[in-house]
């Protein structure tokens, strides 16, 4: 059974009430944050058919080591905050939005977080916005993801500078997302460090112009 670290923790909701909602996005923060960084970044955004759902992490950090050390460093939160994403999912789910109209959205933490969650439970989604990250792991194990992304629509966004983030593993998760049949949009921006670029933010107002469109 799973430790409970992060599934008592606030889900901050913005945007639309779900029962009018065209589709929803599930933002992420990074270590660190909180969901008002979350709310803060979308607010360039323009999303008004939209629900917004940002858990919390415990202490404001999803997992103790960095992305890239062995998965049993950062257990049992890990898995927690993986649990935590599925909950928020499976709730919106039950409001009547289908996977196909769900955008996941994160910010260092939260977007290695919303990669390894889409890779490992594969199906079609509105799409993923990574920004500023990786499939988590200090080697990647390709056995850990096996299905179909059928096409969803991934950017996966990161300066080439950045400290937190090695440019190889950005590359390696293009391949495994494309492997899985996933859509993927790599941006590599030069001389930039961990920040969220404006380009990014525009291929996600598009990315948020589809879900609404279709």
């Amino acid at each position: 059974m799973t430790a409970r670290i992060h599934q008592d923790q606030p889900l901050h909701v913005w945007g639309i009430p779900i029962e009018q909602a065209h589709g929803a996005v599930i933002a992420l923060h990074g270590r660190g944050g909180n969901p008002l960084d979350m709310q803060n970044l979308t607010r360039t955004l323009h999303a008004p058919h939209l629900s917004f759902y940002a858990p919390t992490a415990a202490g404001y950090t999803w997992y103790p080591q960095r992305f890239i050390a062995p998965n049993s460093a950062n257990e049992p939160h890990l898995s927690s905050a993986l649990d935590t994403i599925d909950q928020v999912i499976a709730f919106v789910v039950a409001q009547g939005i289908p996977h196909e109209k769900m955008i996941l959205l994160g910010f260092s933490q939260g977007a290695c977080l919303s990669v390894e969650y889409v890779a490992r439970h594969p199906r079609r989604y509105g799409g993923v916005a990574i920004l500023s990250g990786g499939l988590i792991g200090e080697t990647l194990d390709r056995s850990r993801y096996q299905g179909d992304l059928s096409a969803t629509p991934i950017l996966n966004g990161c300066g080439d500078q950045d400290f937190h983030i090695p440019l190889q593993r950005v590359q390696a998760t293009t391949t495994i997302l494309r492997g899985l049949g996933a859509t993927v949009d790599e941006r590599i921006y030069p001389q930039m460090g961990h920040t969220v670029h404006a380009d990014e933010l525009s291929a996600v107002q598009s990315m948020l112009d589809h879900l609404t469109r279709t």
